[in-house]
């Protein structure tokens, strides 16, 4: 007997239950006891038997599948929250569907989801509140959770805020004494973009300080590398405030090709904190949003949902890595080799007395 052919009936036979039994622990239902679903779920595996979730479409039952609409899954930060997503999807015996979202069209890629007639949808976009609204309202009854969204947003969040983390940066720089410091953001487009921006913006305000530059990117490594050539050689800050570890990679790699040395020359300070960022060369300091914690806390928030729950936010809070790409600036650090010559004149004094 093939895999193909295999029905809820055949299993049933094997295991020696009913029809009805069978379903229940497919759909994970707590009525049966530990014993009669291991005996189900081994004549499913002695059959190799394959749920049929088109037929459970079709019928209009719950698919046990969840839909995650995504940014570009080239860039570090959307892989690793789809990877997390899709570990705590699994273990809750939910199947992942993704979409990912070349082209900037929200509603498109959503609606390649609810064609699969997934049970809730994770929204991993750039989203305003306006364009929120409209893919919450696309969905219908749906539940749906936000990863993405202005914090403004009249819908269910689960995301880190950004504002807290690039003003912890800047802080972080002003500090150590940088007054120059420069942003290389991504894409205008984004809204995580625009909020660092802002951020920056208005820590170094708080400072009386005069942003040194904004450049831009769109995210990858190679865009941060094209951003610091055109400003190399001549116009650098004394520090620089990249809006992800990708970026920051490419920058420093542009740095390093014209003998910049990093921290002695710049600082640099990255955001996501993904899993490279510790084995850059100097290791990066960065700005940390646990991607893993956040894919998996919002399956935690959806699998509340699908169990009648309702709709609630969550912020979760970043933390600033201190690793070796930050320090003070040259003309603040300290000439040991002029300080030793000192402090031996003064010895030679001392002893001459």
């Amino acid at each position: 007997m093939t895999s193909r052919s295999v029905t809820l009936d055949d299993v049933a036979q094997l295991a020696g239950v009913s029809y009805q039994t069978v379903s229940r622990v497919l759909n994970r239902s707590e009525q049966v006891s530990a014993r009669t679903r291991d005996r189900v779920e081994a004549a499913m595996q002695q059959l190799n038997y394959v749920p049929n979730r088109v037929a459970q479409q079709l019928a209009g039952k719950a698919t046990r599948t969840l839909g995650l609409a995504t940014s570009d899954l080239a860039l570090m930060a959307p892989a690793q929250i789809a990877s997390a997503i899709q570990q705590r999807a699994a273990r809750a015996g939910y199947h992942l569907v993704i979409a990912m979202d070349s082209g900037n069209d929200a509603a498109a890629t959503v609606n390649e989801l609810l064609a699969q007639r997934v049970d809730g949808l994770l929204i991993n976009l750039p989203l305003d509140a306006d364009e929120a609204q409209q893919i919450q309202l696309l969905c219908g009854s749906k539940p749906v959770l936000f990863l993405d969204v202005e914090p403004q947003a009249a819908v269910a969040q689960c995301q880190y805020p950004n504002e807290s983390g690039a003003r912890a940066a800047v802080e972080h720089l002003v500090a150590l004494g940088h007054r120059k410091i420069g942003l290389l953001n991504g894409p205008l487009r984004s809204v995580s973009a625009r909020q660092r921006e802002h951020a920056w913006r208005q820590a170094l305000a708080d400072h009386q300080l005069t942003p040194h530059c904004s450049l831009r990117g769109d995210w990858s490594a190679q865009s941060g590398y094209q951003a610091l050539l055109a400003q190399l050689p001549d116009d650098l800050p004394q520090a620089l405030l990249v809006a992800n570890d990708q970026m920051a990679l490419g920058a420093m790699r542009a740095l390093h090709q014209y003998g910049v040395a990093i921290p002695g020359e710049i600082s640099v300070i990255g955001y996501d904190d993904t899993a490279e960022s510790a084995w850059y060369q100097p290791p990066l300091t960065t700005v940390r949003q646990d991607l893993h914690f956040l894919g998996a806390q919002s399956v935690e928030r959806m699998l509340a949902r699908l169990q009648g729950e309702e709709a609630s936010g969550i912020v979760l809070e970043t933390t600033l890595v201190i690793r070796e790409t930050t320090a003070p600036p040259a003309d603040k650090q300290v000439d040991l080799v002029a300080l030793s010559q000192q402090l031996q004149g003064i010895a030679r004094r001392l002893a001459g007395k």
